[in-house]
């Protein structure tokens, strides 16, 4: 560092030197006010250039995580709808059996199974109403669907819903039930058990599937947590070292101030070798 000679004063080399003292420490503290403000250590590139590239990707990676979290809970939305229409068609083939498994006895006579009759037709035509009802955005479920879900933040990271078979009447096979005679009855009975394993296998299907999303989105939570926390540590300012170092060059910028005004005044010294 240079050093000023009392004797010389058309340039002021200590008033120079305070001056690019301060000018330093100004600039140190605003980039630490800046920080302060902002609450990030990396402002700029030029901050960190290795950091901000590295942080980026961190906080891209978080933020495809938290997209395929939402994915899941959508997804997951598809198919608890899906769900529901299929229970309420379990719970509709329930009642068939127990109207078939009445008529199935002689105790009933032509009129009674007549009435049973009627009463599962209508029964099958709420399960068609059900089926075609059953729908996530515009899109029918309980027919031969397939729908593929994006799960996670990569492009091979995906499940698919194959809903393989319809589950109107005519599909389950119980459009033409007929409960005329016992021995018929019978025979629709077999029919109806048949259209209950159906659901139950697709309701199985779709259990197995929800389950999966269910860890899938424990997974995504933690992974996308690790990179948030990675990120900060590179992005976030520590704002306790942050006003400790603040405090201290904001008192050296009023030292600086200081001896600025003292170098400009030294000079005058030199006035009383005219006197």
């Amino acid at each position: 560092m240079p050093t000023g000679d009392l004797s010389r004063i058309r340039t002021n080399i200590g008033a120079l030197t305070a001056l690019d003292a301060l000018n330093r420490v100004n600039t140190k503290l605003s980039i630490h006010n800046l920080r302060l403000a902002t609450g990030k250590r990396i402002n700029s590139a030029g901050d960190d250039p290795a950091g901000l590239t590295l942080g980026n990707s961190l906080d891209v990676r978080a933020r495809k995580l938290a997209q395929a979290l939402n994915n899941i809970g959508d997804a997951s939305n598809v198919l608890a709808v899906a769900e529901s229409g299929l229970n309420n068609i379990n719970d509709i083939l329930s009642t068939m059996s127990e109207k078939i498994i009445q008529a199935a006895s002689d105790t009933e006579g032509p009129n009674e199974r007549a009435a049973i009759m009627q009463e599962l037709n209508n029964l099958g035509e709420e399960i068609d109403t059900l089926t075609k009802q059953t729908q996530f955005n515009g899109v029918a479920l309980l027919t031969a669907t397939v729908l593929t879900f994006q799960v996670g933040p990569d492009g091979v990271d995906y499940n698919v819903f194959n809903m393989s078979s319809s589950f109107t009447s005519a599909a389950l096979g119980i459009s033409a039930l007929t409960v005329a005679t016992q021995a018929l009855a019978s025979a629709s009975l077999g029919s109806v058990s048949a259209a209950i394993v159906s659901v139950k296998t697709a309701l199985q299907q779709l259990g197995a599937l929800l389950e999966r999303f269910a860890i899938k989105s424990d997974n995504l939570s933690a992974a996308r947590l690790n990179q948030q926390a990675a990120a900060s540590r590179i992005m976030d300012a520590d704002l306790a070292a942050e006003q400790l170092e603040a405090a201290k060059l904001d008192i050296l910028r009023q030292t600086s101030t200081a001896q600025l005004a003292a170098a400009n005044t030294a000079a005058a010294s030199i006035l009383t070798l005219f006197r």
